[in-house]
């Protein structure tokens, strides 16, 4: 099963209050487990970048001047997506961006399923922070780089990868990269043997409530695409 890991940096919290992308990154999973390919890209967002997201990011004016528009490489981008779930860390922020970018150019919304890594932490681990920081934080994830260069695209993508793992059933202890990426040739009894779990015995509705769905179905209905996702269930993406 093919699924894609993904983050966005941004100028700010709203494109509708001309707020654009300036960084995707996108990491190809293959049975939850990342194969090492990868699309990444800096764009110009045809605007300034205020200093409090620049704070942030690190990503400044003059680092995107001579980077493309979105419209340049979307179809790149679209094509690395293919047809598979996404993996979002809040996805409702990312998402509504995506949409935002791909309606400016006249090109249709996504039609992909979408598992937010976010609802799945606040079901499994209620009370708790379930930022990024602190899952990684819980998980062990090195998270040495965001701190020394800031919040990346790829970078967090990077680590969400290894949080969204270990929330499905965890690896060994040390398990690398670089070593991960040979698994993706690996049949799933192999993987089974070294206890990253491929497919959840039970349906998650127990771990995401009922509140959450709704909050997420609500989110898709102001992004203009509940009935391009109508088949989207958070509670049944990964059972």
């Amino acid at each position: 099963m093919r699924e894609v890991v993904l983050d966005t940096e941004t100028t700010g919290l709203n494109p509708e209050k001309g707020d654009r992308i300036i960084e995707i990154g996108a990491l190809e999973l293959f049975d939850h487990v990342p194969t090492g390919k990868f699309f990444h890209v800096y764009l110009n967002p045809e605007r300034k970048i205020p200093e409090e997201s620049i704070r942030i990011h690190k990503i400044t004016d003059n680092f995107v001047a001579d980077k493309p528009l979105f419209s340049d490489v979307v179809h790149d981008f679209l094509s690395f997506l293919e047809s598979s779930s996404l993996v979002i860390h809040n996805a409702e922020f990312d998402i509504k961006f995506l949409q935002y970018e791909l309606q400016k150019i006249n090109l249709p919304m996504l039609d992909l399923q979408v598992i937010d890594t976010l609802l799945l932490a606040r079901g499994k681990y209620p009370g708790s922070s379930v930022s990024l920081d602190a899952l990684c934080k819980r998980f062990n994830v090195d998270t040495a780089n965001r701190k020394e260069r800031g919040h990346g695209a790829l970078t967090d993508s990077i680590l969400l990868s290894e949080v969204y793992l270990e929330m499905l059933g965890g690896k060994q202890p040390n398990l690398g990269f670089d070593r991960r990426k040979t698994f993706a040739t690996e049949d799933d009894s192999d993987l089974s043997s070294k206890g990253i779990q491929l497919i959840r015995p039970k349906p998650l509705t127990k771990r995401i409530s009922q509140i959450d769905i709704k909050k997420h179905q609500e989110f898709l209905k102001t992004i203009g695409c509940d009935k391009a996702w109508k088949n989207l269930k958070l509670h049944q993406v990964l059972s």
